[in-house]
């Protein structure tokens, strides 16, 4: 049986990734130390990686596919295909910026101030393009952690550093004065698997059911029961993704809706659609919502 090797981020994306897979219909479960995680798909072949090496794996052959961030496909300067985009906030997976920051009381407003300072940050071979494009001349180095204390502790002048909010760096009392870049979670495939027509058949349908899982993840159903006479009235009150369904139903002068609304509007919905007439009301969860 041919099997699909996909990378899945180990770390910090790995919760996420491993619920977004339960959404798109596949279980995939790993022991703490494992690298192997086991799927109920016979198909695949799942590999933890962390997401700052998974481009070059994939790039390499070695993984058919994988999920990693766009900033470290960048970082690598990785030559593979970019299948799908996966953009899930509310498991984390939402996009982040990487940013220059300096201590609150620097005199560092930006780039141009640079010149003939020291920078740490993890995003070395991205950091130093982009200050060659800005025509700025700085000492880059790698960071291996707490990169944040080594600027407050006057180790370096700034750093380059991977935030979602800003709140850690402004708890360490930095503040941001430029953003290099912003980066989302890819899917991406290695160009040989991309050829294969099995492999590529294999990867878009996992991308199909991902995105369809993203999709679904802050909206809902609603089903619902009118009389005829409110339908016009309902309608106007309801949003939708299309039009909604509309069905008769056994009893003369009534009918069902059911469409598909946004999560958060749904507790301002509900008693309008109630003062209109509607009853029955139900809503429920939704696991893939294909567009």
């Amino acid at each position: 049986m041919s099997k699909l090797k996909i990378g899945l981020p180990k770390g910090s994306l790995q919760e996420a990734t491993f619920k977004l897979f339960k959404k798109a219909g596949f279980s995939i479960s790993s022991s703490e130390r494992s690298y192997f995680p086991s799927t109920d798909d016979p198909e695949i072949a799942p590999v933890l990686l962390r997401a700052q090496e998974m481009s070059r794996y994939v790039e390499g052959g070695i993984l058919d596919c994988g999920i990693t961030g766009n900033d470290w496909i960048l970082e690598n300067k990785s030559d593979v295909v970019r299948v799908e985009e996966l953009t899930y906030a509310k498991q984390s997976l939402n996009p982040v910026r990487w940013v220059l920051a300096v201590p609150e009381n620097s005199n560092i407003r930006g780039v141009k101030d640079l010149n003939g300072k020291r920078i740490a940050t993890e995003l070395v071979n991205f950091t130093k393009e982009y200050l060659k494009k800005k025509k700025v001349n700085a000492d880059v180095e790698f960071s291996w952690g707490a990169t944040e204390a080594k600027v407050y502790s006057g180790l370096v002048d700034a750093i380059v550093e991977l935030t979602e909010t800003g709140s850690s760096l402004r708890a360490h009392s930095l503040k941001i004065v430029e953003t290099l870049c912003t980066s989302t979670t890819q899917l991406i495939a290695n160009r040989k698997s991309w050829k294969d027509p099995w492999k590529r058949a294999k990867i878009e349908k996992i991308a199909i059911l991902l995105k369809g899982a993203i999709a679904a993840e802050e909206k809902v159903g609603l089903k619902m029961n009118i009389a005829n006479k409110n339908l016009k009235k309902i309608l106007g009150i309801l949003p939708a993704m299309r039009r909604p369904t509309i069905s008769q139903l056994s009893v003369p002068g009534w009918c069902a809706i059911e469409t598909i609304i946004d999560e958060k509007q749904v507790r301002e919905l509900i008693p309008k659609l109630k003062q209109a007439g509607a009853e029955g009301i139900i809503e429920y969860p939704l696991n893939k919502v294909i567009y």
